[in-house]
């Protein structure tokens, strides 16, 4: 008797297999941003060095901390304002006259900040005084200080408002800061008081009690 039945392929494919899920996704949702990045090249470098698990897992956190801080000095840095500016080693320091080199170079050191001191820069026009303090600014936005840079009548148009609600809301704004830079002080002088005065002009440094 003949088997007349005919064999029927059998499908190898495995359909119960869930979609393999995306890991660098997943990394970035729980705001591991370098891992998901450089997630390739970690797991290569794992695979030819042969990474103890412990020795991966310090190099990851190592990078993820690393990213942090990176992007908390750029959040700082937007926030703070200072635009665009000449860098410290470019202060022409036999410019002005007189100048207390020691002073300022003690200034860099923020330790004003700490004993919450105010600085005041007073000097000629011309002199410098704006890139002291964008670049005292910059220095503490690298010490993970909050900052904010902005002139004096910056400041005073942004608190002329009719409400008073509205304008402690924005007072206390500028009081959070650790550092708050005003610049051009003497720009909102009325002008014949400007005119009685000597041609001195002041950046304001202030520091925020905790």
């Amino acid at each position: 008797m003949t088997n007349s039945r005919k064999n029927t392929p059998t499908n190898t494919t495995n359909t119960m297999n869930p979609t393999q899920p995306d890991l660098p996704a997943q990394l970035r949702q729980l705001n591991l941003r370098a891992t998901a990045e450089q997630l390739n090249d970690v797991l290569a470098r794992t695979a030819r060095q042969r990474l103890a698990p412990r020795a991966l897992l310090e190099e990851l956190a190592q990078r993820e901390l690393a990213d942090h801080a990176q992007r908390n000095q750029q959040r700082l840095l937007a926030q703070a304002r200072l635009g665009r500016f000449r860098p410290l080693a470019d202060f022409d320091w036999s410019w002005p006259k007189k100048i207390d080199r020691p002073l300022l170079e003690r200034a860099f050191t923020l330790e004003f900040i700490h004993a919450q001191r105010n600085l005041i820069l007073l000097g000629p026009n011309g002199v410098g005084k704006t890139m002291l303090a964008q670049n005292i600014a910059f220095a503490a936005v690298q010490a993970g200080h909050r900052v904010l840079f902005r002139t004096a009548s910056e400041i005073l148009t942004d608190l002329a408002c009719d409400s008073p609600q509205l304008r402690r809301r924005k007072l206390a704004a500028y009081a959070r800061p650790a550092l708050l830079v005003i610049d051009e002080v003497w720009a909102t002088w009325p002008t014949t008081r400007r005119r009685r005065t000597c041609s001195t002009k002041w950046s304001i440094a202030a520091t925020n009690a905790a």
